[in-house]
């Protein structure tokens, strides 16, 4: 297999990665590859992209490379697999079944190419009960027991967008058993499917609260537990002017150090009894309405109190810690999460702003030697 001949950065440059166009948890997992340094090329479909936005702003599509394929029509899936005989990676979210019927399954790539790691990004999963069915994140979060831990106990759980399922139990599961598959397959030669189901990898994250409710040291119960709301020194309280402090002074020196800040020795004996958790809770809150989210900030920076201010999206670029260490950045106009995690020896980088629905055909079609990509040029017709 030839390598990549498209710029890279990172330590996967010189993998090869075919993403089959999809919305949320598949795109996100193949824009973290690409992050990485992989050449990642994206095949839209004709009909445009499922998001509802912009490709331009569309930034789970930056560092790819895209073309444009109808898998209905005779020769697309056999387009698709001159990329997958190519290829390391290829990454699709359709439901089970679906990649087979359109000519582009496990079995038609690995007779094209059977060193190939196919990973498969589904809610569900490939096998069970639901596998066939419709979803989105809130139902499988829901499902695992994780969507029931967040909130307050008198209000329904509160939703964390899509960022517990999709990508934390979905794509960044994807990658890593796209990755250890990847290792896998070039120590023996052989490629396999990897079956990423959101419900395993949110029901996976979960691990450390199943130990502590094995160990009595968890209630099933929201807003009753150490990390979830239920202590009043892990918690988020508002301020003055509106804004929000969140709160992780769970240690003894940290929590003193909270309550010195907050003038509340007297407190000191509430770290470890539930009794005054109540009494201990009204006191804070009280005292954070005193003053405003900055004029807090302020009072607890450079203390191992651990209280941070809650920051919006457009704020969050701008706090001094994350600005020092390039957390975002901006590319092409728009102000995004620069890539994670960094590399000492093979530093990554946003090369690209998002690839545009076929903007990269001719160059895809000459740097993986696929010309079948390229448009057929009609023949001229014989003259009468």
């Amino acid at each position: 297999m030839t390598e990549a001949k498209a710029p890279g950065g990172g330590p996967l440059t010189g993998v090869r990665v075919v993403e089959l166009a999809g919305i949320g948890p598949g795109p996100f997992a193949a824009m973290l590859l690409a992050d990485l340094g992989a050449d990642v090329v994206r095949v839209d479909r004709p009909d445009g992209p499922g998001l509802g936005i912009d490709p331009a702003r569309d930034v789970t599509n930056r560092n790819k490379r895209s073309v444009i394929v109808d898998l209905k029509d005779p020769d697309g899936p056999a387009r698709v697999l001159d990329l997958v005989e190519r290829a390391d990676v290829l990454v699709e979210g359709y439901r089970p079944g679906v990649a087979e019927r359109l000519g582009v399954g496990p079995g038609d790539c690995h007779a094209r190419n059977p060193r190939l790691v196919y990973g498969r990004m589904t809610g569900w999963g490939q096998q069970g009960p639901l596998a066939d069915r419709a979803g989105h994140d809130i139902a499988y979060i829901a499902l695992t027991g994780t969507l029931g831990m967040i909130g307050d106990p008198d209000r329904p759980p509160a939703v964390p967008a899509n960022l517990l399922g999709d990508y934390a139990g979905g794509s960044l599961y994807l990658v890593v058993g796209v990755l250890a598959a990847l290792h896998h397959a070039r120590a023996t030669g052989a490629g396999q499917v990897v079956d990423a189901a959101i419900v395993d990898g949110t029901a996976h994250l979960s691990a450390m609260i199943h130990g502590m409710l094995a160990a009595g040291a968890w209630q099933d119960r929201r807003g009753a537990n150490l990390l979830d709301g239920g202590c009043p020194y892990y918690g988020t309280y508002e301020t003055a002017d509106g804004g929000y402090m969140a709160v992780g002074a769970l240690e003894p020196r940290f929590y003193a150090e909270f309550l010195r800040l907050l003038d509340l020795d007297d407190q000191a004996g509430a770290h470890t009894d539930v009794i005054r958790w109540p009494e201990l809770r009204a006191q804070v809150a009280a005292r954070f309405k005193t003053l405003g989210r900055d004029e807090w900030t302020a009072r607890f920076d450079g203390s191992d109190a651990c209280v941070a201010p809650v920051l919006s999206l457009r704020e969050a670029p701008h706090h001094p810690h994350l600005a020092a260490r390039s957390t975002f950045t901006d590319h092409a106009g728009i102000t995004q999460p620069a890539p994670a995690p960094r590399f000492s020896a093979t530093p990554t980088t946003v090369r690209t702003g998002p690839a545009r629905p076929g903007a990269d055909t001719g160059d895809v079609a000459r740097d993986w030697d696929v010309p079948r990509l390229l448009p057929s040029t009609p023949k001229p017709s014989k003259p009468q």
